[in-house]
């Protein structure tokens, strides 16, 4: 068994795949729309599903925005330079919500992020 993906609910599907794709430099693999359902499924990720876990993105139609809850947590992506991804992030309009460096009461490094959702995103230096 692994993981094959995580799914979120998006308001505007081309503002998510804009961010997903040219903020965090993830590749749009596929997308497909149901029109008896009115609804579309775009899945994002670094690699081939077949190899990789991706993030599904389901736009409804019909739905505009959605409240997150105080269940969901987060995605958490690993990254060589969570510093120059940052910078990266910022530079093309990304909302960077906690700035990187060690986390509270360990030594790993990270960072957070936020979607035009309001998706919380960690980011993880690699070692």
């Amino acid at each position: 068994m692994r993981v094959l993906h995580t799914m979120v609910r998006v308001g505007d599907l081309e503002r998510s795949l804009d961010f997903y794709s040219n903020v965090l430099g993830m590749k749009i693999l596929r997308r497909k729309d149901y029109p008896d359902g009115r609804f579309t499924l775009a899945f994002v990720g670094y690699g081939d599903e077949s190899s990789n876990a991706v993030i599904e993105l389901t736009h409804n139609w019909d739905t505009n925005a959605y409240d997150i809850g105080t269940g969901y947590g987060h995605i958490a992506l690993g990254m060589e330079n969570i510093y120059t991804a940052c910078e990266a992030i910022r530079e093309k309009g990304g909302k960077i919500t906690r700035e990187p460096g060690p986390m509270k009461h360990g030594t790993t490094e990270i960072a957070f992020v936020e979607d035009p959702d309001g998706y919380k995103i960690e980011l993880i230096q690699l070692k």
